[in-house]
């Protein structure tokens, strides 16, 4: 089992930094609570206005696979989307 790590840089439009928290939050919970190959999901502000990064750790591509195809991600996605300046980067990071 190799785990795998995902860096998500998110840039928010002017103004919706608390709406992308708090969203944020309702997504965390249902990861936790419902993906069991999740060990690590958390957002993080940058020293950046409206700039977060968001750290993921997964047991491995399945668990990646099991993450975007939740209906909790897929519903909140287009919430988190509607706060974001353009589309999110994402970082794949394999386990050493």
């Amino acid at each position: 089992m190799s785990a795998i790590g995902l860096i998500a840089t998110l840039r928010t439009q002017p103004g919706k930094e608390e709406e992308l928290e708090t969203v944020f939050a309702e997504l965390a919970s249902a990861v936790r609570a419902n993906e069991p190959g999740n060990s690590f999901y958390r957002l993080f502000r940058t020293e950046e206005t409206g700039v977060y990064k968001v750290l993921e750790c997964y047991d491995d591509a399945a668990a990646v696979d099991a993450h975007s195809n939740s209906d909790h991600f897929r519903t909140l996605a287009v919430r988190l989307g509607a706060c974001l300046a353009g589309k999110l980067e994402v970082e794949r990071l394999s386990a050493a």
